[in-house]
């Protein structure tokens, strides 16, 4: 099995300024970690990607969107909202975060792996069709799906898996009238940005599409993971996913400053097996997973290093 590993400097370039957690740092610290599994780091295959482009992005976020974007900076905006800072780089990263899940795609389609992983900031899943929000500018994972079903024919449906501890609502409400696209959230709830229940099912066509498990503060690990799991047996039952991503947050671990649940590094591995043996019986082992959140920086690397070793095992 070949694991892709894409990742490019200027994910370091979007400053969210001093003591945001949103920081450079979650980058190098990632990079790092991986570098110094030097076993690990000699299976993958490094890839450099190359920006989004505006139809890429606009296929999953509205005109405006992408112009609000690409003009906050020189407009004189230092945010978008009250959490999402950005800088003079701001917009290019984001082209390039978009576009690296493109490029995992492209990876994977062109035989070349068969699953990857994107070490990308901003993150993106609160990123809604029309605004940024929760540290995101655009939703990657969004623009990946839909960049994976308009290039690659064969790839009729998808399946995203959101693990942060922060529901995914951007990435839900892009897709929630859509029965092409399966979205599967695992979060901390009631907590930011408030949505993410189990009412929310999907819309119109796209109803039974949308699958919500909102996990209460301080739940026991061996608990979530049940539910995962269960989770993940119930909607096996109702789509075979021509291609599954994974919304990768690990702020759901027990350490982390911005979320309240319970997970350790092993619970991580524990799921990302879950949804390899998902992928290997229904799409060829095809998984494109994206780092979302994960904000402490003692913990990230090795959490991080975990999940991926699991991926290229």
């Amino acid at each position: 099995m070949t694991t892709a590993l894409v990742h490019h400097p200027i994910y370091e370039k979007h400053d969210t300024g001093l003591g945001h957690p949103e920081t450079p740092a979650r980058y190098d610290v990632v990079i790092n970690a991986l570098k110094s599994e030097t076993a690990l780091w000699s299976k993958f295959l490094e890839i450099k990607p190359e920006p989004a482009t505006k139809g890429l992005i606009q296929a999953a976020h509205t005109p405006q969107h992408f112009k609000m974007v690409e003009s906050a900076f020189a407009a004189g905006y230092d945010r978008l909202d009250a959490d999402t800072v950005i800088s003079m780089k701001s917009f290019d990263v984001s082209l390039y975060g978009a576009g690296g899940a493109c490029s995992a795609v492209d990876a994977i389609m062109q035989s070349e792996a068969q699953n990857t992983f994107v070490v990308v900031r901003p993150p993106g899943h609160h990123a809604t069709r029309e605004r940024a929000m929760g540290f995101c500018l655009f939703n990657n994972v969004a623009v990946a799906a839909k960049y994976a079903q308009n290039k690659y024919k064969e790839l009729e449906r998808v399946a995203i898996v959101d693990w942060d501890v922060h529901h995914g609502n951007g990435t839900q409400g892009i897709f929630y009238d859509d029965p092409t696209v399966f979205f599967f959230s695992m979060h901390q709830y009631p907590w930011y940005p408030g949505t993410g229940s189990r009412g929310e099912t999907g819309h119109g066509r796209g109803l039974g599409t949308t699958i919500n498990v909102p996990v209460k503060a301080n739940t026991p690990a061996v608990e979530q993971k049940r539910s995962f799991e269960a989770a993940i047996e119930e909607i096996s039952t109702k789509i075979k996913p021509d291609l599954i991503f994974i919304s990768a947050g690990f702020d759901a671990h027990l350490t982390d400053p911005l979320g309240q649940l319970r997970l350790e590094d092993r619970d991580f591995v524990s799921m990302t097996t879950t949804i390899k043996q998902w992928a290997n019986d229904v799409c060829g082992g095809r998984i494109v997973s994206c780092l979302e959140g994960g904000y402490n920086l003692t913990t990230l690397g090795a959490t991080v290093v975990e999940h991926v070793a699991e991926l290229a095992r």
